[in-house]
């Protein structure tokens, strides 16, 4: 059954295309204006949206760290035991 699922999902997405390809030009290397950000900052919103980058950045490194010396922990302990 499952190597059934696996061929089915294969065969799907042999359809799947995620986008059209698009010609870049010229104008697309020269275009050096991002309009979003130029907005963002002007509104000062730039500033909450690295805010919340550096928060999620820090909770997931922080998530590795005690991850980790958890399982040191279990590690030693279990040397120790064998």
């Amino acid at each position: 059954m499952k190597k059934i699922i696996i061929i089915f999902l294969l065969f799907i997405s042999f359809k799947v295309t995620a986008q059209d390809k698009i010609a870049i030009t010229e104008e697309d290397y020269s275009n050096s204006k991002v309009e979003m950000a130029d907005v963002m900052r002007s509104e000062g919103k730039i500033y909450v949206l690295v805010g919340v980058i550096v928060l999620i950045f820090a909770g997931i490194t922080g998530y590795i760290i005690s991850t980790d010396r958890k399982v040191a922990r279990l590690e030693k302990l279990a040397r120790e035991v064998s």
